[in-house]
């Protein structure tokens, strides 16, 4: 079956969704099929052209479960479900499905406070530093910041990503030809981590070998979604 990872919060603007991008394509940068869930009724499905993985349109409740379950039928696929923010009931119902859960927030105090009350609320997720500094004197000031909140529960807290700007390529309706080399070692770096996390060995490959057959059969619009989980 595939494994679900779902990356929620009740905060938003942490980062979730270029999260949940750049780790679906490291996962396509390291030679595993995934898929990117959009459930945020606010944003729009992204093309899959170009990515090193699929999208999947899931805004109703109904073509969520349906995706959901598609996916578990597949083997050796991932599944990312972007949570969006604010979404606290949906939070719960992601947290029920999922195999692992992740927690982005950023160095502001508004942010740690809302991932601590995350972190209780789901004991099973981990916390993910999202946007993070790259300047020295701003990064050790923010891991100073997380070791005074998040002190207790620092063995559920991975690795920082950087705040980089190309980040915002994986977001565009179209992405283009080539992506940024900081880019993609910084998506690697995030779904080696998951794997990690899931006990899943990493086969980094080139671009150009990583094969598209079987990813035509998980569904890249909910109207094939539905058609095909029915």
């Amino acid at each position: 079956m595939a494994d679900i990872i779902c990356v929620i919060g009740n905060k938003g603007g942490t980062g979730k969704t270029t999260i949940s991008h750049m780790l679906c394509q490291g996962m396509g940068l390291l030679g595993q099929r995934s898929v990117c869930v959009l459930t945020d009724t606010c944003r729009e499905p992204l093309d899959p052209a170009g990515r090193r993985y699929l999208v999947a349109d899931a805004r109703s409740r109904e073509a969520l479960v349906k995706v959901n379950d598609k996916l578990r039928s597949l083997k050796s696929w991932m599944g990312v479900i972007d949570g969006g923010g604010n979404r606290t009931e949906m939070d719960r119902r992601l947290y029920g499905v999922a195999d692992l859960v992740l927690l982005p927030f950023r160095d502001s105090h508004e942010d740690l406070r809302t991932v601590i009350r995350d972190l209780e609320m789901f004991p099973r997720a981990y916390a993910i530093p999202s946007q993070w500094p790259t300047n020295p004197w701003q990064r050790e000031a923010a891991e100073k910041t997380v070791e005074e909140f998040l002190g207790p529960y620092r063995d559920r807290i991975l690795s920082p990503v950087a705040g980089l700007s190309a980040s915002k390529y994986l977001l565009q309706k179209t992405v283009p030809g080539s992506m940024p080399s900081p880019l993609a070692n910084a998506c690697r770096g995030v779904a080696r981590q998951v794997l990690e996390l899931l006990q899943i060995s990493i086969n980094d490959v080139a671009d150009d070998e990583i094969g598209t057959e079987a990813m035509a059969t998980v569904p890249a619009t909910k109207s094939a979604a539905v058609a095909m989980a029915a």
